[in-house]
């Protein structure tokens, strides 16, 4: 054998040695991870990302998958030739549109998750929030301010949903059973009608319920930057509102740390904003002392 190679081979092992500590710390426990925005169009990525989760069950970590797919939704609706209105970022949702909704993350994006963890070795089990009773939500309530009076209205989003309640135990079966649970973003409410939820937001109600160890919310970003454009490694709940109030974090990073703090204070370990367009950033995140994007807890001291 080369020196190269005895290099190569010795940086290999230096690897699972630093990842070490960390299987041992959280073996039986559980991650959820938001799958969404640019990995999922691209197939490579998709790969990696499905061989990240097989990664994480075989040494002992039980992964949850939450998925969104508002650009898919999109392409439907423009294919359907059904118009598309946003209010604030978020899409109003009649009942065509929350149809349509459904067919696309219940139907084709969560069984091509399941068929890229197949493909990569795991056995996946694709649900949706309405399966088993998993997420019962409501429908979701916002306001918008006029620019001209500056009088605070009522905005009717139709069939977006917020959770209400979970119930973990269609996932404890899976998981008991050594799947891997795939979920979409769909549940149904007490008033019995059907309700498209941010796929953050799920995820985040889910890590919470699931007291999860991890929620990591893949993005397009590689984390919260601060105004030097520096990635921001470590936050708690304090200074994130010092950030918003001073500018930093703005815009479609601020209903992410929302989540990523509402799901800290209500039972999640962590929770981190990574960047999903880098090569298995999650692990390097999780398995490296280095880490690869923000994380958030509700105390930093501890």
């Amino acid at each position: 054998m080369t020196a190269s190679k005895d290099t190569a081979t010795l940086a290999k092992a230096e690897v699972l040695i630093e990842a070490l500590p960390y299987f041992q710390r959280y073996a039986g426990r559980t991650f959820v991870v938001k799958y969404g925005g640019h990995a999922m169009g691209n197939p490579q990525a998709a790969r990696e990302f499905a061989e990240d989760i097989v990664l994480l069950q075989a040494v002992g970590i039980n992964p949850v998958v939450v998925h969104g797919g508002g650009p898919q939704i999109g392409a439907m609706l423009k294919k359907l030739g059904v118009e598309s209105t946003f209010v604030d970022g978020l899409r109003v949702t009649d009942k065509a549109t929350a149809e349509v909704a459904e067919m696309v993350l219940s139907g084709a994006i969560n069984k091509e998750l399941v068929g890229w963890i197949t493909s990569a070795g795991g056995k996946a089990l694709g649900i949706s929030g309405k399966d088993g009773r998993l997420v019962t939500a409501k429908k979701a309530e916002r306001t918008t301010r006029d620019p001209e009076s500056n009088i605070e209205k009522a905005v009717d989003l139709g069939f977006v949903g917020e959770p209400t309640k979970v119930d973990t135990s269609v996932i404890d079966t899976a998981v008991a059973s050594g799947m891997i649970p795939i979920i979409a973003p769909i549940a149904a409410g007490e008033d019995g009608h059907t309700y498209n939820i941010n796929a953050d937001t799920m995820a985040g109600a889910i890590a919470a319920a699931l007291g999860a160890a991890r929620l990591f919310l893949l993005t397009d970003v590689a984390g919260v930057l601060d105004k030097q454009g520096a990635l921001l490694t470590d936050l708690d709940p304090a200074k994130i509102a010092e950030l918003k109030a001073d500018g930093t974090i703005s815009g479609g990073m601020i209903p992410k740390l929302e989540t990523c703090v509402s799901a800290v204070e209500a039972g999640c370990e962590a929770a981190v904003v990574l960047d999903g367009r880098n090569a298995h950033a999650m692990l390097l995140e999780f398995f490296t002392a280095r880490g690869a994007g923000t994380l958030v807890r509700a105390d930093q001291s501890g």
